[in-house]
């Protein structure tokens, strides 16, 4: 049996906004979700300045990509998330902001919230009354706890229960 290959993932809540909002401006933007599509790989790619191997992710059959972008604009890849569809919840085995909205100079913030509010909102459709799990590095347990109201299950195990994650999509979606 191969054995399953776990990512801890380590995304920062930098601030959870209405959509995304300009670092700099203040200005905000409404966001879209749709899947990911062969042509937009090309873009994140780790040449581009991505850390993860979007094109081996977007390969993996029982996957599901979505790419956050700003309405109007579907070119530019605000960020990226990667699911499966369990039993009883949505897993999130990845999340990555575009490298301009990492660090100190990042361009917007609220990228990874809406892309976890979004994992939510698939929960609610699916029946799974928005139970979302993942794993997460230890040294950030406790900011998912604080920001997404997520609690530690065990190990590395985070789960978002029905009411923070009812709390998250209607912070992002009307």
């Amino acid at each position: 049996m191969k054995k399953k290959m776990l990512n801890y993932l380590d995304f920062e809540i930098d601030k959870l906004t209405r959509s995304v909002e300009n670092a700099f401006s203040g200005d905000s933007f409404p966001t879209e979700i749709s899947h990911l599509t062969k042509d937009d790989i090309k873009q994140a790619t780790k040449k581009n300045g991505w850390l993860f191997n979007w094109k081996k992710e977007f390969e993996t059959s029982s996957r599901e990509i979505y790419k956050l972008t700003i309405q109007g604009n579907p070119t530019v890849i605000q960020g990226l998330l990667s699911i499966s569809i369990e039993e009883d919840h949505v897993y999130m085995h990845l999340i990555e902001s575009a490298p301009f909205n990492k660090g100190k100079t990042k361009i917007y913030l609220g990228v990874p919230g809406n892309l976890v509010a979004y994992a939510c909102r698939l929960s609610f459709q699916k029946g799974f009354a928005g139970f979302v799990s993942f794993h997460s590095k230890t040294k950030l347990i406790d900011h998912y706890i604080k920001t997404l109201g997520a609690f530690h299950f065990g190990g590395h195990l985070m789960i978002i229960e029905t009411l923070p994650a009812k709390m998250l999509v209607e912070k992002y979606f009307k």
